[in-house]
């Protein structure tokens, strides 16, 4: 007694032919087609005659100025395209190296994380990770191929399978010399004539500073918006004027004296940065979370030794 089992997908046309028919929709050119498919005109013709044989209706309407989709031809296209899709997502993450691990973080984070994940990798050469630095600030692991993710904004309601690393404190930076000192004071009125780096296009972050220091409103006509905050503080880095910053973020810089922050408030915001994974984490990961966790716990207590001798915390959070 045989078993021969349900494959449906024994019936279908081949890879080649479909990857062929997808290239051919998207130039409609077949001697395009043919140059981004690395074979010839004429075995680009043949395949799309041999796929509309085998479903039994044209693909393309072939006429004197080129080629056109058909109804069905069309009603196809997006399908096919999304498979092939699925399909070369699936062979590179099955086919990439078997000890990486791919970590999604917001572009603002990079400055603290990016640092500390080549250390890592530099102690721990048998391991490779992939930063994926997107504006969004959020994850969703059943959609997303991450195997874990820094998020920012409010601490998540539940602490399960998630590690607060640190708090985003706000105060004004710029280079040593960029503003004036009076007695060793900066005031806010130096700022009347200074460009402000906004790191959002509502300046939230500079108005919330400014008004936990007793100012309403901008002190100056001159800004610049920026996507990030990172873009921000590069600006800063570079003399163009005087960002937001968090002090976690840039504490390389202000070690370095690259920057400084010349204001004694600092402001919490109330959001934070957290590493966030999904169940059942690798071995690899879990060396990679206790390391970030120890880490983020040396910058906490950075921060906490700045505010405690030159600067002082307020919470809106």
């Amino acid at each position: 007694m045989s078993f021969s089992p349900e494959l449906p997908y024994l019936n279908l046309p081949s890879l080649n032919v479909l990857k062929t028919f997808a290239v051919v929709a998207q130039t409609l050119n077949l001697t395009h087609a043919a140059s981004l498919l690395h074979i010839t005109q004429g075995a680009v013709s043949r395949q799309i005659t041999g796929l509309e044989a085998t479903l039994g209706y044209p693909l393309f309407l072939r006429q004197a100025r080129g080629l056109t989709l058909t109804p069905r031809g069309a009603q196809l296209l997006p399908p096919v395209q999304q498979a092939l899709a699925l399909m070369g997502e699936a062979l590179k993450r099955v086919g990439s190296h078997p000890d990486t691990l791919r970590i999604k973080c917001p572009t603002c984070s990079m400055r603290w994380l990016l640092p500390r994940v080549i250390q890592l990798q530099n102690d721990r050469p048998d391991m490779q990770i992939e930063l994926t630095a997107s504006i969004a600030h959020g994850v969703d692991f059943s959609n997303e191929h991450f195997d874990a993710a820094v998020v920012f904004g409010r601490q998540p309601e539940s602490q399960r399978r998630a590690h607060h690393l640190f708090d985003e404190v706000l105060t004004p930076v710029c280079t040593p010399d960029f503003l004036p000192r009076h007695e060793g004071k900066t005031e806010v009125a130096d700022l009347a004539d200074k460009t402000l780096l906004h790191p959002t296009r509502d300046r939230r972050d500079w108005l919330l500073w400014l008004r936990e220091e007793g100012v309403q409103g901008l002190p100056s006509a001159k800004s610049q918006h920026f996507d990030t905050l990172d873009l921000a503080i590069n600006s800063a880095l570079q003399g163009y004027g005087v960002a937001i910053g968090d002090l976690t973020l840039i504490e390389d810089d202000l070690q370095a004296g690259r920057v400084i922050a010349p204001f004694p408030l600092c402001v919490a915001s109330g959001a934070s940065y957290t590493l966030l994974y999904p169940e059942n984490p690798t071995p690899a990961l879990k060396v990679a979370i206790d390391f970030l966790n120890e880490e983020a716990r040396l910058s906490r207590e950075k921060l906490s030794a700045l505010l405690s001798t030159s600067h002082r915390l307020v919470s809106t959070g």
